[in-house]
Parts: C-alpha cells; structure tokens; sequence
C-alpha cells in the first residue's frame, strides 16, 4: 500500500500495490501494521456498506461528535464516487479546509479520514457501491452534518446532485452551528505514539 498524506494533516489517500499475472492481480487493502507505522488508527468496530442505484447521489457531509468520534477507511468497490473531506478539528490550520479524492473500482484508491472530519461523496455513475471500515460503533445522538452547499465550505461538488435524502437536506449551515461545532470538536488531542 502507498500511503499519501493530503494537505489535511493526518488524512491519506491509500493506494494499492498490484501484483499482476495472468489472471488477473492481488493487492493488500488493509493491514493494521502498515497503518500504525503510518501513526493511523486501525481499529475496526463496524463495517458498512454504501450501495447507490444512480448518479449524481449525494450523501453527506455527516461526522460523529466526540466521545463517538470515528476514524474510517473508505473505499469504492463498484463504479465510482468523488469523495469530500472537511476538517472539523478546530485547533487545525486547516479548519474547514476539504479535499475531494476520486475513488473508483478501476483506481482502487482508499482514503483514511480522520476522527473529527465530515465525510461525504457523490456518485459518478450508476450503481455504485463503497465499503467503510469503521472505528466506532454509530451513536445515535452523537451524529451530525453540514449541508453540501454550505457557502462556508466551498465545495465544487463535480457532478450535479439528483438524489439527496431529506436528513441530508435539513442539515444547518456552519454559520448557524459553528460556535456548537467548534466547542463539541474542541477536545484533547492525544499526541502520536
């Protein structure tokens, strides 16, 4: 695996080493080892799985406030998504900065996204489907979310959103929020061992 930290600090993009013959290749997705090496979490609570029927689905941006917070690995094993990260860290230099990376079945890129990130995608194709490798079992009361327009993130999303949830659309903007967000993020952070 080829681990690349993005101008997020402490996200990474996760690239495969193919190992190619004739029948085709194999690769190592995931590896407790290689990610703390990294200084990564690799606690695994949960699974999910994210299936999308059409294109231009949006689900997000959605995060869990600490003491739920969680780390997830992602990665798209049907069709392909572009992928939104925001840091919500507010001792951050980068607070409310985000990333896209564009993760496909055909590239076989991950990304690592931090505990106190929100996270969301949008579909490029039909049927669509990510895996998430979760640190944290979901909390009820503890989940939040940004809208995908806010203006405060500035996101280009890179295809016109059709299907958006109502949970999703009802998200308030960071202006209605933030001081709420900021104090409910704003946690000791450990330091790396």
């Amino acid at each position: 695996m080829i681990f690349s930290e993005t101008i997020l600090a402490g996200a990474y993009t996760v690239e495969i080493d193919r190992h190619q013959d004739n029948r085709g290749y194999f690769a190592r997705v995931f590896c407790a080892d290689t990610f703390l090496a990294h200084g990564l979490k690799p606690a695994v609570a949960q699974a999910s799985i994210s299936y999308n029927a059409k294109r231009g689905t949006l689900r997000g941006l959605h995060f869990q406030y600490p003491p739920a917070a969680e780390n997830k690995y992602v990665r798209c094993t049907k069709g392909a998504v572009a992928d939104v990260i925001v840091d919500l860290r507010p001792e951050s230099a980068t607070y409310l900065r985000h990333v896209i990376v564009n993760l496909s079945a055909d590239n076989g890129r991950g990304l690592y996204i931090p505990e106190r990130f929100a996270h969301g995608f949008i579909t490029l194709t039909d049927d669509t489907e990510l895996i998430y490798l979760i640190s944290n079992y979901y909390t009820p009361g503890a989940e939040g979310g940004l809208p995908h327009d806010d203006p405060s993130l500035g996101i280009s999303w890179p295809a016109e959103v059709r299907v958006l949830s109502d949970r999703d659309r009802a998200w308030k903007p960071h202006s209605n929020i933030g001081d709420e967000l900021k104090a409910r993020m704003n946690i000791a952070v450990p330091t790396r061992s």
